[in-house]
């Protein structure tokens, strides 16, 4: 393959996406896996739908992620700027260039006019078209002599520029995910190239950055192929080689038809985004993938395989991995249900894959938080290995750890009421004490011993275990939960033990 040059070119118009996050990861995949440039460019030529700190939170997005770039607008690379917005003085170079040659005209039609030109269609049926049948009817550089055009230019009347489509032409076009695409340029209108702020729209920005930037595959979203044939017309009018194309499928709502949305999110309590996001306008708050505890490396796994295949029954990659492997001929067609809960078993596995270690690092500052205050030391390392030994097979998240045991590192304060009804009866109480004497005399304070010794009484008193045992967890966890019984009581250690059976006794009693 000639040298991979590939680019990801959002707009800072709201949060990053998680299908944009997916097409920033199919691109650099294809570009680490081939030795080639990975390039970030901003697309801010709509400048009226800027929104504060979009561009930051992308930059940040992608960094989390571990998606790095070669290029772009931090400074390196020799083909910048690579903020659009910094590049007006190049398109107005591409955009005379058109001009000039015939292929793309200004057009004064004032948008009230087009409307009502859209209406009077609609009121017979009809669909207005901006293309080779209306625009020499239209008010434009092509139903006037070049003197009213100048005229008209030195009046500074507002203008755009559009771009003339051939008419009836053939496009014939290739997709690596489509394959063969055909579309008749009757049914293309003549979009507009240049706005009347002076700043050039996508299609032309897009076309001119590219060519420019020597990109070698275009790999983008869907929602883009219907562009397509436009693109492939502006590179064949300016002369250019076209880079290859890839249009990945939609990410699709878990529940109905249509894609992904923020609303779809926020309506069934998972993310769309990968960082948290707060609207600048609204103030509202949208759940982040990483606020939500996902690992960067289970998001981009559970990315991947939306709308690829690795032809394998494995699941699970890390992004050397994912690099290995890629195939742009294994992106599908089709649109990609996105599964929230598949997206949590990617996380329990990527945990699962963790060593002890790295969970403890991560436990830590959790545990922290919880507490309220500052623990360190070799201590709390090694009793908080012993809980994440206990816990690791049934957490998804490092959060689990603490929601999931909690009592190994502070008393219950309150206990489960449902647990309560069914297992603290009247003659209960009594129990506790009996089992709080039998406990002080238990050496040494090991799970094994703990259990034959209070294995024996229960049996030489001919009661039913779980009038002990489950009263005897209540007490210590709070509620019905937890590993081992004698596990816990061995970690939390006797006279943490005797303090909180006298104190459940104290409080259930009443």
């Amino acid at each position: 393959m000639k040298d991979v040059r590939v680019r990801f070119a959002p707009s800072p118009t709201g949060p990053l996406h998680m299908g944009g996050v997916r097409t920033a990861l199919f691109n650099y995949l294809l570009a680490k896996q081939n030795g080639g440039k990975m390039i970030l460019r901003i697309e801010d030529t709509d400048q009226t739908r800027l929104v504060p700190g979009a561009e930051a939170y992308i930059k940040e997005s992608l960094a989390w992620t571990g998606i790095k770039f070669d290029e772009g607008i931090d400074g390196k690379g020799d083909f910048g700027p690579y903020k659009q917005s910094e590049r007006k003085d190049i398109y107005q170079k591409y955009i005379r260039e058109l001009l000039d040659s015939g292929k793309a005209y200004y057009a004064f039609d004032t948008p009230e006019n087009l409307e009502e030109i859209r209406k009077e269609y609609e009121t017979k049926g009809e669909r207005f078209m901006y293309n080779f049948a209306t625009r020499n009817q239209m008010d434009n550089s092509l139903s006037m002599t070049s003197n009213e055009v100048e005229e008209r230019l030195a009046k500074g009347d507002p203008y755009v520029i559009r771009f003339k489509i051939p008419e009836n032409q053939e496009i014939a076009m290739y997709d690596l995910v489509r394959g063969e695409v055909l579309v008749n340029s009757n049914t293309l209108d003549d979009k507009v190239l240049m706005k009347s702020d002076g700043l050039p729209t996508y299609h032309l920005a897009n076309i001119v950055d590219d060519h420019l930037m020597q990109i070698s595959h275009v790999i983008r979203g869907e929602e883009w192929l219907p562009s397509l044939p436009l693109h492939y017309l502006l590179y064949e009018a300016f002369g250019w080689n076209k880079p290859q194309f890839a249009h990945l499928p939609l990410i699709m709502k878990p529940v109905g038809k249509g894609k992904l949305s923020k609303r779809d999110g926020a309506k069934m309590g998972f993310p769309v985004f990968p960082l948290q996001w707060q609207d600048p306008k609204t103030g509202e708050i949208y759940a982040g993938y990483k606020e939500d505890g996902y690992f960067p490396e289970s998001f981009v796994n559970l990315l991947a395989l939306l709308g690829w295949n690795p032809g394998t029954e494995q699941e699970i990659f890390t992004m050397d991995e994912l690099i290995e492997l890629f195939d742009l001929s294994r992106v599908n067609k089709s649109g990609a249900k996105f599964d929230p809960e598949k997206a949590k078993w990617f996380q329990h596995q990527h945990l699962q894959k963790k060593s002890i270690e790295e969970l403890v690092d991560l436990f830590v500052p959790v545990l922290q938080a919880q507490l309220g205050y500052t623990i360190e030391g070799k201590a709390i390392r090694d009793y908080s290995k012993k809980v994440i030994e206990l816990l690791k097979d049934r957490a998804t998240f490092v959060k689990d750890f603490w929601e999931q045991g909690a009592f190994f590192f502070t008393a219950p304060t309150d206990y489960a009421p449902k647990a309560v009804k069914k297992q603290w009866k009247t003659q209960t109480s009594d129990l506790m004490q009996e089992v709080i004497e039998l406990l002080k005399d238990i050496e040494p304070w090991e799970a094994a011993s703990i259990k034959e010794k209070l294995s024996d009484w229960i049996n030489t008193k001919e009661i039913g275990f779980g009038k002990v045992m489950q009263p005897l967890r209540l007490s210590l966890v709070g509620d019905l939960k937890g590993p081992d019984l004698f596990v816990i009581l061995e970690m939390l250690g006797k006279n943490e033990t005797l303090k909180r059976i006298e104190s459940a006794v104290e409080k259930l009693s009443k």
